[in-house]
């Protein structure tokens, strides 16, 4: 079962945001967490508590499965960029040049590893292999 949480208009450019994105796509959620927590990069605070977030929406979605037993792992993360604030700076000569301050959405999809179908398509090979 899938669980969803979205970040929107995050003050951080989506550069910088996919950078840290790429450490945690496709590692467990605890490895996840503990990649985010140490590392230096602001965008990781944001997703930390994204990560949990989503944990969170799957304990609600199931509360008959113990988080433990579930294996649960980071599906996709998406970084789409979201508006950008436009502001001027003065420049010499009377001129002005454009500061754009961006921003960002974050998508993170967490799922659990379907071990009764994995080991039920290894008990169905085998039979055949025999």
């Amino acid at each position: 079962m899938e669980a969803l949480a979205r970040l929107k208009n995050v003050p951080t450019s989506p550069r910088k945001m996919r950078l840290v994105a790429d450490l945690v796509r496709g590692k467990r959620v605890g490895v996840a967490l503990s990649i985010l927590k140490f590392t230096p990069n602001h965008p990781a605070i944001r997703l930390e508590k994204l990560v949990l977030s989503a944990v969170a929406n799957w304990q609600a979605k199931n509360p008959e499965v113990k988080l433990e037993e579930a294996d649960l792992f980071v599906k996709t993360i998406m970084v789409d960029e979201g508006r950008s604030l436009k502001r001027l700076r003065t420049a010499p000569q009377g001129r002005g040049h454009r500061i754009r301050k961006r921003s960002n959405h974050v998508t993170l999809v967490i799922d659990s590893f379907n071990t009764e179908a994995v080991t039920a398509d290894v008990v169905v090979n085998n039979e055949k292999a025999n």
